[in-house]
């Protein structure tokens, strides 16, 4: 949250407050923030990400006729998405039906030749050379049709590409094309994703990716607040030679099958040391106001309480961490909603 919105967030709380109790508040007790016990936590950023992806390209060269989908649609598997032009591929179809109706053609033809070669080589009209000849083209012929049903084959699936099709139940997430457009083989036409199936994906600095595949309890805040728990967790074996950073894949719940592929979230791990990540202090959740998107505390100062906008994370046993915003040993009304009020003051 940028400072300017934040100090206009704490200034309406305290005109509300102000507004709606002008007496004298009574005193309010504070407790001190402690430092967090146990290991270190480490606090990442990472996007949600489908298990299950694809991208769909163009297989053969053609005219977009028709695109059946927009970003958005839910679609079934075998579902047409996209009509490429296959009058090209129709005429190869055709070239090869009629390669293989010559080639059977010749291979009869060889065939009866074969034969009666062999009814003359037992009369003596023929040589046993003439006999072998005929053998050879006969096998020529049948080789030739061979290739022929190939040919035809391959002309079929060609022309079958130009239907692009769902490969399994998805949602559509983005088209990259328009009727009209010319599709080249590899051009990208529809993304689509399995739902129901989520991950979050996190970029680990590569100093830190070993501690953070030790850490023994894991949390994934999801946008809307909610916290879960990862059910199977990977880290790729390769870092980004550019970022030098590590992929760590965790999959989640049945319970983050309503969120959006791309959304940002958090993850927090602890449980184990984590190189660069200090221990932070933590409050009891009460303490914490929440307004909206504004999370913050009152800090008991000589001169009454402040409002101070703070991160924390999820709350675990009553109490959360803070992870930016205050420091061990500061207090905090326990109850911010009188802290609040206009003239209260913190309790000896």
């Amino acid at each position: 949250m940028k400072p300017a919105l934040v100090l206009l967030a704490a200034s309406l709380l305290a005109a509300g407050a102000s507004a709606a109790e002008p007496t004298n508040a009574p005193a309010v007790p504070t407790i001190a923030v402690a430092a967090l016990a146990g290991g270190g936590v480490a606090d990442f950023d990472g996007v949600l990400q489908p298990l299950r992806q694809a991208t769909l390209t163009a297989q053969v060269g053609g005219n977009v006729l028709a695109l059946r989908v927009k970003a958005g649609d839910v679609v079934k598997r075998g579902q047409p998405l996209v009509r490429i032009d296959d009058r090209d591929s129709r005429a190869g179809v055709a070239r090869s039906d009629a390669a293989v109706t010559q080639a059977e053609a010749e291979a009869r033809n060889a065939e009866v030749a074969l034969n009666r070669s062999r009814d003359l080589k037992k009369s003596g009209f023929v040589s046993q050379a003439a006999v072998d000849n005929a053998e050879t083209q006969h096998q020529a012929a049948r080789a030739a049709l061979e290739q022929a049903r190939a040919a035809r084959t391959q002309a079929t699936v060609a022309q079958g590409n130009a239907e692009v099709v769902a490969p399994y139940d998805a949602v559509v997430s983005a088209t990259h094309v328009e009727a009209g457009d010319l599709a080249l083989p590899g051009r990208a036409l529809v993304t689509l994703y399995e739902p129901g199936r989520m991950r979050a994906v996190v970029q680990v600095p590569a100093s830190r990716a070993t501690a953070v595949a030790a850490a023994r309890d894991i949390s994934v805040q999801l946008p809307d607040g909610r916290v879960l728990k990862p059910t199977a967790r990977e880290l790729l074996p390769a870092a980004d030679p550019v970022s030098q950073t590590v992929e760590w894949r965790l999959d989640l719940p049945a319970e983050a099958n309503n969120t959006r592929p791309g959304q940002t979230l958090r993850v927090l791990a602890s449980g184990a040391p984590v190189a660069g990540a200090a221990a932070r202090p933590s409050l009891p959740a009460e303490a914490v106001l929440r307004r909206g998107e504004l999370t913050a505390v009152y800090v008991a100062t000589p001169q009454g309480f402040v409002l101070r906008a703070v991160r924390v994370g999820p709350a675990a046993a009553g109490r959360v961490e803070v992870l930016a915003g205050l420091a061990a040993g500061e207090r905090v009304a326990v109850d911010p909603v009188r802290a609040g009020l206009q003239g209260a003051r913190a309790a000896q």
